[in-house]
């Protein structure tokens, strides 16, 4: 039985294994990065569908709606940031300031209470968009320590202790219904049409996509990358503070705990809807079947009667498969 030279044999290996390693990139080609969330989502409705006979109503319908609102206001505001390569940690605790806010002013400003809860939002995003730009700090590392402060202000303010809304006007508008239909959603609407319409027609969406595909070239080019991360990390500190708003008016409290662990949901939901954490990519739409999908995974899972603890590891698994599919590896040199 006759054998390879040496030589011959690790060329031989060489090519096997580059060989492997083209196979393995095309299993994921881009389509299948398009329609991974449809695909999920469509195979979501139909087991839980089998599983309860109460998912496929129109009460379930609007109860999902409902629970989206929030999630997908603040996931809006998390697309444009993780289209330009940067994180935010702290989403939750800017919701829970913003509905502290608007639960300290409801009695007063009524509806326009949205106003203050919308500055404070403001505000808590632009102080980690200057942070991050101008300290020249990733914004992991900024939006986890802010994501503390902010919290740690809700705490010293309400000592722990809830803050209810009792003004009608602010419930009856931002709790009540038009058209049969939860004014929530109708506000959630309006914004998600406004954020298509941003990243789908500004010069500010080309400069997020060009700051995320690379941030070297995209500053060789012209673009003013700080005002472009002091921008992205507002808006969505503006839209945190909608939707703190929005989950004050349906709890009719603010609360210390308001918001905890929606940054992972947010995060869960811009990934799974076929937004890379690399940057570069994105799209609303991709963001908003996200949404509803970890919605969905919620709310079928409790109708199911899946255990509480097991939710967590299947959102977990979810998230994991969803990276997995949707990163994109030829961007990336080296992983780590």
């Amino acid at each position: 039985m006759s054998r390879l030279p040496a030589p011959a044999f690790i060329d031989r290996f060489r090519k096997t294994g580059t060989d492997m390693n083209h196979l393995f990139a095309s299993v994921r080609p881009e389509s299948l990065r398009r329609t991974f969330p449809v695909l999920l989502l469509a195979v979501l409705c139909v087991a839980f569908s089998i599983s309860s006979p109460r998912f496929l109503t129109m009460g379930n319908g609007v109860i999902v709606l409902q629970q989206a609102v929030v999630l997908a206001v603040a996931a809006l505001g998390m697309t444009f940031v993780v289209i330009a390569g940067s994180i935010d940690l702290s989403v939750g605790s800017i919701v829970a300031l913003s509905a502290l806010a608007a639960a300290a002013t409801s009695g007063s400003l009524g509806i326009f209470a949205i106003v203050p809860a919308a500055l404070v939002g403001l505000v808590c995003g632009l102080v980690n968009g200057i942070v991050v730009a101008k300290g020249l700090v990733p914004s992991f590392i900024v939006t986890l320590g802010t994501m503390v402060v902010y919290r740690g202000i809700v705490l010293y303010f309400t000592r722990g202790a809830p803050v209810s809304i009792e003004s009608e006007s602010f419930l009856d508008f931002y709790a009540g219904r038009f058209a049969g239909v939860p004014n929530a959603i109708w506000i959630a609407l309006a914004v998600v049409i406004l954020g298509w319409i941003a990243l789908s027609f500004t010069v500010f969406a080309r400069e997020l996509k060009a700051t995320g595909g690379g941030e070297r070239v995209a500053r060789l080019t012209g673009i003013r990358i700080d005002k472009v991360k002091i921008a992205m990390f507002a808006l969505l500190g503006l839209l945190c503070g909608i939707a703190g708003l929005l989950q004050s008016a349906r709890a009719m409290a603010a609360t210390s705990q308001l918001g905890e662990g929606l940054e992972l949901d947010v995060i869960a939901a811009v990934v799974v809807g076929g937004t890379p954490l690399t940057g570069g990519l994105g799209s609303i739409q991709g963001t908003i079947l996200g949404v509803l999908i970890i919605t969905i995974l919620s709310n079928g899972m409790n109708m199911a009667g899946v255990d509480p603890y097991l939710q967590n590891i299947v959102k977990g698994v979810v998230l994991i498969v969803a990276v997995f599919v949707t990163i994109d590896r030829k961007k990336i040199g080296i992983i780590k």
